[in-house]
């Protein structure tokens, strides 16, 4: 996956996340995927959000498109499975803490709580705290803006 900064300066997220991690170890780093279908695509947004305590937060995100997935399960499904590759690459080259931030809603009135039981499990057998609404939602909310 190629990623970005919010000017579009191409960044190596293992370098990048090294540097931070070594000026700033406290830092809690966060991923998360959202999408957004338009016209005959469906474009998917992968942010890494680096959160500072409670000094802020900054991102770097990745883009991809793919052929329109109408099918709501599958095009949820592929947010767990993006978001879950790069920890596994960040996690394996790095050995650091990760959060998955999941826009995934527990909430029965929500076809997303569907998703929950299995794509939590998932990530948690990784290893990873996973965090769904309405808990902490620092990268979907960033991968959500650049959906639009």
């Amino acid at each position: 996956m190629k990623f970005i900064d919010i000017y579009g300066h191409e960044i190596n997220p293992f370098s990048y996340t090294s540097k931070i991690i070594e000026t700033t170890p406290d830092v809690r780093i966060h991923i998360g995927t959202d999408s957004q279908c338009e016209n005959n695509k469906t474009k998917y947004i992968t942010a890494i959000a680096y959160r500072y305590n409670k000094k802020g937060v900054h991102y770097i995100y990745s883009k991809v498109s793919s052929p329109k997935i109408s099918n709501l399960w599958n095009r949820l499904f592929k947010e767990t499975e993006l978001s879950l590759s790069i920890a596994e690459e960040l996690k394996s080259k790095l050995n650091i803490p990760l959060e998955i931030d999941m826009d995934y809603n527990e909430n029965e009135n929500f076809f997303s709580h569907k998703l929950v039981p299995f794509a939590k499990g998932w990530a948690n057998s990784l290893g990873y705290k996973v965090n769904i609404k309405p808990n902490d939602q620092i990268a979907t909310s960033a991968a959500d803006y650049h959906t639009r």
